[in-house]
């Protein structure tokens, strides 16, 4: 049987195809993503839920005219593989291959860059004014799911664009993949949604006042009461009406029959509008319908046998730090953990497991998260708050007004710190050193190893005041047996070797490959003393000042952005103390000023030179 998908070479082709011929592709399409998603990694539920409504978008709208904006981005694999990428598929998230996300730099498919959530409405609100300044006729969609539609950000756009109402060619798309939908439900709504979408009653709706005007005004306010009392009743849109955003669903997200005339329909209206349909995250895969957190995002596997532990059971900084965390709420009931969707990810499903009352998980709500640990910090509670290093970003000013200035103990646990790896630029750790260090009285630390983050989460607790532990990505180095978790004190750093040739002052996860790089060299006679700062902020200047009088040239590494990071903070010290007037060599080693492709966290550390063969190689071009 000839390929369906071989057919496909750009979406033109889609509108080529008889109808019948949609679903064969639907499923082409849902193996081909199974296939390369098995052997690449990355997110699969997302892309499996999302297959039909791909191949409709592309098939009635005219893409890439038309501006299609897909949410986040993780579930735009089926988008790729229908606008000219499919043999370009086998290099996702690779090296020099296509990116984990939508990006502008790849094709004209894609119009906005993501990565981050709720972004979508936004951007596409911005490409819609902009037809709308140019006398354009283009649509613009985007493509957002019940989770990201949480952020205030989301409803932020929304609230905006209802204010322009029949002036923009705009349309959101609500992919809703939680909410399971029964058939004489879907059958319903979809035959009404065909009702609401369709030219007569759009006509009829539009023109109430005209059809009734020459009836008095108390039947003409009470037909308008019935029609909106009618619509509450059926369709849940009311608080999208009360925007200014015409409603219509929800329908099948995987049934062509109800999106193909549904989206006709609306593509003759104007906007804004939002289109709600439901869909089943993993969809055409078992494994991933049962376990869609499984298999949300996923390393290459054997279909065969599924997903498989990708660390061979070796604990992770995340698990260390849920575990710990839970050992310490055991003896302290004021300790709460909070987290934005993301408790799997954060290592919280435990804790919400075992302390169910103290678990908050407020959605996609980074803003919100912070500000309601402030409160909880404010009556005498002792709120974590776990989100990743790239999340954080969006946080940054109720970190600053409702946290920082206020000196609330609140501990934030910053998960994925440095160099994440396959999913780009969008998700890499590499600025959080660099805005939490412009926020006076906040204590920042990172581990070197899992005992350093169990007394920093021990330190962080019962300290009183706001505090920030980073910590990476993947396996825990594990040098010593589990250590019962006590304080440190703040503002401390180890010396793990002296040497009066090169100080090698390093934070966090460099700190061993850095200790490598210099018993290699020590071996050889060169002699190269490490110092492990485990603070950001407050530095251990005592321990600085030790090691800039014993040793001309200091070499600084840390796995953040050398704009503004551990390095400039010794700097800044440095050149305060006056010691830079003595001649002394600094060079600081990190992510350089420039954005990083996505690649495997192991091949980026080498180019980046922050493996130990890196600082090994930069300590050599120093001494020469």
């Amino acid at each position: 049987m000839v390929s369906i998908l071989d057919k496909i070479t750009t979406t033109a082709s889609l509108r080529d195809l008889r109808e019948d011929e949609l679903v064969r592709l639907a499923e082409e399409l849902r193996e081909f993503t199974i296939d390369i998603v098995s052997r690449t990694g990355g997110h699969l539920g997302a892309s499996l839920g999302v297959v039909e409504l791909t191949i409709a978008l592309h098939r009635v709208f005219n893409t890439p005219k038309d501006v299609l904006i897909w949410d986040v981005g993780h579930q735009s694999y089926p988008h790729k593989i229908l606008t000219g990428r499919r043999n370009l598929m086998t290099t996702l998230r690779q090296r020099g291959g296509l990116s984990g996300f939508t990006n502008r730099s790849e094709s004209p498919y894609d119009p906005f860059g993501t990565g981050h959530s709720s972004t979508s409405i936004s951007a596409a609100m911005g490409f819609a004014l902009a037809n709308k300044l140019a006398g354009g006729n283009r649509w613009s969609i985007a493509v957002i799911g019940d989770g990201a539609m949480s952020a205030g950000m989301a409803f932020e756009a929304l609230n905006n664009a209802g204010q322009y109402k029949n002036e923009l060619n705009l349309l959101v798309v609500l992919n809703d993949n939680e909410m399971s939908i029964s058939r004489n439900v879907g059958a319903l709504s979809a035959y009404f949604n065909r009702i609401l979408s369709g030219p007569v009653y759009t006509r009829l709706k539009g023109g109430t006042g005209k059809v009734l005007g020459a009836i008095s005004l108390p039947l003409l306010d009470a037909a308008r009461r019935a029609e909106e009392h009618m619509k509450g009743m059926l369709i849940p849109g009311t608080l999208f009406e009360e925007l200014g955003i015409k409603y219509f669903g929800p329908i099948d997200g995987h049934d062509f029959r109800q999106l193909l005339p549904t989206l006709k329909n609306i593509r003759e209206l104007s906007g804004p509008l939002l289109l709600h349909v439901v869909t089943r995250k993993g969809k055409g895969f078992p494994p991933a319908e049962v376990n869609p957190c499984t298999y949300h995002g996923v390393s290459p596997f054997d279909r065969s046998k599924g997903v498989l532990p990708a660390n061979g059971g070796k604990p992770t900084y995340t698990q260390i730090f849920s575990d710990t965390l839970i050992q310490l709420a055991e003896h302290n009931p004021k300790i709460c953990a909070i987290t934005a969707a993301m408790p799997e990810g954060t290592g919280l499903s435990a804790f919400h497991e075992r302390f169910p009352n103290r678990f908050f998980d407020v959605g996609i709500a980074e803003q919100h998260a912070v500000t309601f640990a402030a409160g909880l910090a404010c009556d005498g509670y002792v709120p974590v708050v776990a989100i990743y290093s790239t999340f954080m970003q969006r946080a940054f000013d109720q970190l600053a007004h409702d946290v920082v200035l206020q000196k609330l103990p609140v501990v934030f646990a910053l998960d994925r710190a440095g160099v994440v790896g396959e999913d780009g630029p969008t998700h890499a750790g590499y600025y959080d050193l660099t805005f939490l260090r412009s926020l006076p009285g906040l204590v920042i630390m990172s581990p070197a190893d899992d005992n350093q983050l169990r007394h920093m989460l021990f330190t962080a607790v019962t300290l009183g005041g706001p505090v920030a532990i980073r910590y990476p990505r993947g396996t825990a180095l594990h040098l010593e047996p589990p250590q019962i978790p006590e304080a440190i004190a703040i503002g401390s750093g180890r010396i793990l070797c002296e040497g009066d040739q090169v100080a090698v002052l390093a934070v966090g996860n460099v700190v061993h490959p850095a200790f490598q790089a210099a018993e290699r060299l020590r071996s050889q006679g060169i002699r190269v003393g490490v110092y492990d700062l485990r603070f950001i902020k407050p530095l251990d200047e005592h321990l600085i000042r030790q090691t800039v009088a014993k040793a001309p040239i200091v070499l600084t590494v840390e796995e953040n952005s050398v704009c503004g990071g551990v390095g400039a903070a010794v700097l800044e010290f440095l050149a305060a103390e006056g010691v830079l007037e003595r001649g002394l060599k600094v060079r600081n080693l990190g992510i350089p000023d420039r954005i990083i492709p996505h690649g495997a966290p192991n091949l980026l550390r080498h180019e980046l030179k922050l493996d130990s063969e890196g600082i090994e190689q930069v300590i050599r071009d120093l001494l020469h």
